[in-house]
C-alpha cells in the first residue's frame, strides 16, 4: 500500500487550522483585554470632574426645583422672622449674611431654610412676586476664587452664579434670562454695598 500524499494528509491540515484559530481566538482576547485597561486608564480623561461652580450651581437648583412648587412649607422660617433668619443662617455658615430686599424687584422675602452643600451647610431664601413666580437666592462657603457673574440654564430653571470672599452666590429662577439677570443684579448689588 502506497503512503497518502502529503496534499492529502487531513490530519495535518486540521492541526493547521486548529492552531490558525488559536492564534486567532489569542488576539482577539489580547486586543480586547489591552481595549479595556486602556479605556479603564483614560475613563476620566474625556470628562472632566464637575468643578465646584457646577457642584454649588446644581445644588442650588435642585433646591429651588424641589422648594419652589411647595405651597404650605417652601421654608423653615418666614420672612415674617427675617432678623432670626439671617442670623441663624449666617451662624451655621460661619460667615455674615447680607440678604437682600428685593421688593423693588416686586419680590417679596417668603423666608429661607438651611440645606446641605458641598463642603458643609448653605442657605437659601425664597422670594416671590405677585404673581406667584419665586426667585431663590443659595449661599455656600467655598475656598474657590472670586469670579464675575455666570449664567446656567436647566430645564425649566436657569441661574446666575457668582464667588465673592468665601461664599458662593446663586440666584436661581424662571428661565426668562432678562427678568433673571434683573434680579441677580439686584441682589448682588446689595450684597455687594454690605461689604467692608
Amino acid at each position: 500500500m502506497e503512503p497518502v500524499p502529503a496534499r492529502f494528509d487531513l490530519d495535518k491540515l486540521a492541526r493547521g487550522a486548529r492552531s490558525w484559530r488559536a492564534v486567532a481566538a489569542a488576539a482577539v482576547i489580547g486586543a480586547f483585554l489591552v481595549g479595556g485597561v486602556v479605556g479603564w486608564m483614560a475613563r476620566g480623561a474625556s470628562a472632566a470632574a464637575p468643578s465646584r461652580f457646577d457642584l454649588f450651581t446644581a445644588q442650588a437648583l435642585d433646591a429651588h426645583q424641589v422648594y419652589v412648587v411647595e405651597v404650605r412649607h417652601p421654608v423653615e422660617v418666614t420672612g415674617a422672622e427675617r432678623e432670626h433668619l439671617v442670623q441663624w443662617l449666617s451662624k451655621r455658615l460661619d460667615h455674615e449674611l447680607r440678604v437682600p430686599d428685593l421688593e423693588a424687584s416686586g419680590l417679596k422675602l417668603v423666608g429661607g431654610r438651611l440645606l446641605p452643600g458641598p463642603s458643609g451647610p448653605a442657605a437659601f431664601f425664597m422670594y416671590e412676586g405677585s404673581s406667584g413666580e419665586r426667585f431663590t437666592l443659595y449661599y455656600a462657603p467655598t475656598d474657590s476664587p472670586a469670579t464675575a457673574m455666570r449664567y446656567r440654564a436647566a430645564d425649566r430653571f436657569a441661574a446666575f452664579y457668582w464667588v465673592e470672599q468665601g461664599l458662593a452666590y446663586v440666584v436661581s429662577g424662571p428661565v426668562d434670562r432678562e427678568r433673571l439677570l434683573r434680579v441677580a443684579q439686584a441682589a448682588y448689588e446689595q450684597i455687594d454695598k454690605g461689604k467692608p
